[in-house]
């Protein structure tokens, strides 16, 4: 009986040990793809055409593989050497947005490392075959729509191969150090113009001025020589001494003033 006993016991242990692996094995065996991803299938060694959404899905070694693929914007940025259209090195620093969308065709024709092997050399390519034609001076002045042309060709070029790219951007730009140069020479020179210019507007303002005084002042005794009368200055000349509390004024006959001062002078002023 004892014997019956530990026979039942060791039964139900081992039906416990048998479901404990077997929940093992079965979590092991779930994949669970989550939002912003999809899965790629591969049963014996074919991958299926359709790519999973999110959910939990099994997954058995060579009777069924899952591999999550990551499908939200992804961000690539990337230090490029391209060569001008007179053979001077440019440094551009760039980033572009991307994300995949057939992943089951990128997985079958590419695999995992589709950026490294796709992408980068994609837009290596791009940025040769538009800015590389042209000019140092261009590739300054004209960075926006070389950008924008640079962007329709990286996107016609990976569109077709299951990637979106979303948005490209350069973010960096590194001038040939024999153009830096120049550009500085001629900004110098420039400066040194502007400022030529500067001082020659000043000394003409200053001679306009200078002008216009000398001509108001000439204007100015014109207009009191064409005024002035000698009934005028006399009366001026009067006007003057009456002003003045000190002077007595004594007309004579012979119209010839006799002054006399105040209490102050010892005597008139003119007499003998």
């Amino acid at each position: 009986m004892q014997n019956r006993n530990d026979l039942t016991l060791a039964m139900k242990k081992i039906v416990q040990v048998a479901a404990l692996l077997l929940m093992v094995s079965t979590l092991s065996a779930c994949v669970v793809i989550e939002d912003g991803q999809m899965g790629v299938s591969k049963s014996f060694g074919k991958f299926d055409d359709d790519a999973l959404p999110s959910g939990a899905y099994f997954s058995i070694p060579v009777v069924r593989d899952i591999h999550p693929w990551n499908v939200k914007t992804q961000r690539r940025s990337m230090n490029l050497d391209i060569p001008s259209a007179e053979g001077l090195i440019v440094k551009i620093q760039s980033t572009v947005l991307f994300r995949p969308t057939q992943v089951v065709r990128l997985q079958k024709e590419v695999g995992v490392n589709f950026v490294e092997t796709v992408l980068d050399s994609t837009l290596i390519n791009t940025f040769r075959e538009v800015i590389g034609k042209r000019k140092v001076e261009d590739i300054i002045t004209q960075q926006e729509t070389l950008t924008s042309q640079a962007f329709e060709v990286l996107r016609d070029s990976m569109g077709p191969r299951g990637i979106m790219v979303e948005r490209l951007m350069i973010t960096g730009l590194e001038l040939p150090p024999t153009f830096k140069e120049a550009i500085e020479r001629k900004l110098g020179q420039e400066q040194k113009a502007f400022q030529k210019q500067f001082e020659l507007l000043q000394a003409q303002k200053d001679a306009e001025i200078e002008v216009a005084r000398a001509k108001g002042a000439a204007e100015a005794q014109e207009i009191v020589r064409s005024t002035l009368s000698e009934e005028y200055l006399q009366y001026l000349w009067i006007k003057t001494l009456n002003e003045n509390p000190n002077v007595i004024y004594v007309a004579t006959e012979a119209n010839m003033p006799m002054f006399r001062t105040s209490n102050k002078a010892k005597g008139p002023v003119g007499s003998k």
